[in-house]
C-alpha cells in the first residue's frame, strides 16, 4: 500500500506539467494519463522488473503457435526417448493408456426414442441391431487399413500417440468390399510427423504446420507427406497428398485431427510429457549414476600403503612378502603378513545412498503435479491409509474419464457416424428420415454412450454397498452403476443372470426329482 501511495504521489505536477497545461492542454492530458499508467504499473509482484529473482525472467509473448511449433519437432523427439528409455516415462504413458482406454471403449446406442416417435420395443430393437451391426465392423480388422487391428487396438494406438506426439491424424477412407466384412470404411492412423507444409513451404496466416485454414482459423485441408521423414529403409520421397476436412457428399469429416487445445489459435498439440522432460532425463540420469555407484561399491577394494608411497599390489617385489604367496588375497578367514611399514586401507564409498528414495519420491511427487497422475497412482505405490489410497484413485479416476470422454467425443463419436451413415445406405440398418437434411434426425438416430473398463476398487464391498444406496435413494441406476462397477452393460449382465438362475432351478429340479 506504501508502494502504491509513493507512485501516486509522483502525479504531482511539476513546472513542465504546468507549462503543458497552459500551452497545450489535450497533451497535458495525454501526458498525465501515462504517468498514471506508469505509477500503477507494477501492482502484480510476479511483474516487477527490479527484483533480482525476476530481472532477468523475460518469457515470450507470442500467440499459440508462434511459442508451440518451433520447438514442436524437438519435443517429439525427446518424449519418444524418455519414453523407449525412461522407465518412468513409460510408465506414466502406459498407466494412462490402461486406464482411460484399456480393452476398448464400446458402443453403447442411445436413440432418443421420444423425438423418433419410436416405442420402447421399437428402440430396443433398432439399438440392438445397431450395436451388432457395430460389432461386426469394429471387432474385424478390416476397419483397419491396414487389416492389423480392430477398433479397440486402434482406440489405444490412436490415443498413445496423441499422448507422445502431441497429436495425431486419422483418415476415414474406404476399401473395397470383401466377403468378411460388408463395410468399405477403413481407418489410417498417420503419424504427426507426416503433417506437414506442402513442399516445406514457410507457414502462413492459411498454411500451418500442414494444416490448411481459411479466415476465420477453421481447417480446410491437411497436406501429408507420403512417407515418414525419418523413413531409413523405405523410399524416401517428398511427395505430399492434400486431403480436405469434410467429404463433400456427405458433409461428414473424413480427417479427424486429435490433439488437446490448450490455447485459442492452437494449430498442432503439445506432448503429454513436455512440462516434465528435463525432470524426468534428470532423474533418469541421477538413477542410472546411484546405480553405477551402488555397483562399483559392491567390489570391496583394499589397497596397501607402503612408506614409499607404491602399492605393493602393483610392484609385486618379492623381498617385501613374508608370506609364499605371490597375490594378496581376501578369502575366509585368511590371514596375510605385510611387510614393514606397510598397513591396509579400504574405500567406503556410501552406497546405497539412504537419501536416494526420499530424493526421488520428492521429484516424482512434483511429476505427477503436472502429470495429473496422484504420486501412488504415477509408481503403484499404495501403502498409505485406506483413505488416502482411494482419494488418489478417485483424483486420478477424474483425470482419467475427462480423457476417456474426449477420445470418445472427437475420436470414437465421428468414426460411428460415417459407420451409420454407411450402414443406412448399404440398407443393413433402417433409419427412416436419416437421409434428409433435417439434422435433429441424424441426431436423434446417432446418440450413443461409451463405455470402458471400470476403475479398480480398494474395498468391493464397500463399493457395491454404496452403489445400492444411490440406486435406493434414486439417485444413479442400476446401468450407470453396473458400467462403473465392472464396466458391462447391464442389459446383458441382467439377461445372462436371468438365464443363469434358470439354469440353476432347473438343475436343483432335477435333483430333487
Amino acid at each position: 500500500m506504501l508502494n502504491r501511495t509513493h507512485r501516486l504521489s509522483a502525479l504531482n505536477e511539476n513546472w513542465i506539467d504546468k507549462l503543458y497545461r497552459h500551452i497545450a492542454p489535450t497533451k497535458a492530458a495525454e501526458r498525465l494519463k501515462a504517468r498514471m499508467t506508469l505509477a500503477l504499473a507494477g501492482s502484480y509482484v510476479g511483474a516487477s522488473k527490479q527484483r533480482r529473482s525476476l530481472s532477468h525472467y523475460a518469457p515470450s509473448h507470442g500467440d499459440a503457435d508462434s511459442d508451440l511449433l518451433w520447438d514442436l519437432s524437438i519435443l517429439r523427439e525427446r518424449s519418444r526417448d524418455l519414453i523407449r528409455n525412461n522407465p518412468l516415462a513409460l510408465g506414466a504413458l502406459n498407466t494412462v493408456c490402461t486406464n482411460v482406454v484399456g480393452t476398448g471403449l464400446k458402443l453403447q446406442s442411445r436413440i432418443d426414442r421420444d423425438f423418433l416417435n419410436l416405442s420402447d420395443d421399437e428402440a430396443d430393437d433398432l439399438e440392438a441391431t445397431i450395436e451388432r451391426e457395430f460389432r461386426l465392423w469394429a471387432n474385424s480388422t478390416h476397419c483397419d487399413v491396414t487389416q492389423t487391428l480392430n477398433f479397440a487396438s486402434l482406440q489405444q494406438l490412436v490415443f498413445r500417440s496423441v499422448l507422445e506426439n502431441g497429436d495425431c491424424l486419422v483418415l476415414l477412407s474406404y476399401a473395397q468390399n470383401n466377403i468378411y466384412s460388408p463395410y468399405p470404411l477403413a481407418l489410417q492412423v498417420i503419424e504427426a510427423d507426416r503433417l506437414c507444409n506442402i513442399n516445406y513451404a514457410q507457414d502462413s496466416e492459411t498454411l500451418i504446420a500442414g494444416v490448411q485454414k481459411n479466415s476465420i482459423g477453421a481447417p480446410l485441408a491437411y497436406h501429408i507427406l507420403k512417407t515418414h521423414p525419418g523413413n531409413l529403409y523405405g523410399k524416401l520421397t517428398n511427395e505430399w497428398f492434400i486431403v480436405p476436412t469434410f467429404n463433400e457428399q456427405t458433409g461428414l469429416k473424413q480427417v479427424l485431427h486429435l490433439y488437446q487445445l490448450l490455447r485459442p489459435g492452437q494449430t498442432r498439440g503439445v506432448p503429454y510429457l513436455a512440462p516434465v522432460i528435463e525432470a524426468l532425463k534428470q532423474l533418469g540420469s541421477y538413477t542410472e549414476a546411484e546405480i553405477t555407484a551402488a555397483v562399483v561399491s559392491s567390489c570391496f577394494t583394499v589397497f596397501i600403503k607402503t612408506p614409499q608411497g607404491e602399492s605393493e599390489l602393483l610392484s609385486k617385489h618379492p623381498s617385501h612378502y613374508t608370506t609364499n604367496n605371490d597375490d594378496y588375497k581376501l578369502g575366509n578367514g585368511a590371514i596375510i603378513d605385510l611387510a614393514e611399514g606397510e598397513d591396509i586401507s579400504t574405500v567406503n564409498p556410501g552406497r546405497p545412498n539412504a537419501q536416494f528414495d526420499p530424493f526421488v519420491q520428492s521429484v516424482l511427487r512434483q511429476i505427477g503435479v503436472a502429470l495429473e497422475l496422484p504420486f501412488e497412482v504415477l509408481i503403484k505405490h499404495f501403502t498409505a491409509s485406506y483413505s488416502a489410497a482411494r482419494a488418489a484413485l478417485l483424483e486420478a479416476w477424474r483425470f482419467f474419464m475427462a480423457k476417456r470422454e474426449w477420445l470418445a467425443q472427437y475420436f470414437c463419436q465421428p468414426v460411428y457416424e460415417s459407420w451409420l451413415m454407411e450402414a443406412i445406405l448399404l440398407g443393413r440398418i433402417q433409419a427412416p428420415g436419416f437421409i434428409d437434411s433435417d439434422p435433429a434426425i441424424r441426431a436423434a438416430y446417432s446418440g450413443t454412450h461409451w463405455i470402458g473398463a471400470a476403475p479398480g476398487q480398494i474395498d468391493p464391498l464397500k463399493e457395491i454397498q454404496a452403489a445400492r444406496e444411490r440406486i435406493d435413494a434414486g439417485i444413479s441406476t442400476l446401468s450407470r452403476e453396473t458400467a462403473a462397477l465392472t464396466g458391462e452393460e447391464w442389459e446383458k449382465t441382467h439377461r445372462q443372470g436371468v438365464k443363469e438362475q434358470k439354469l440353476r432351478g432347473n438343475l436343483t429340479k432335477s435333483e430333487n426329482d
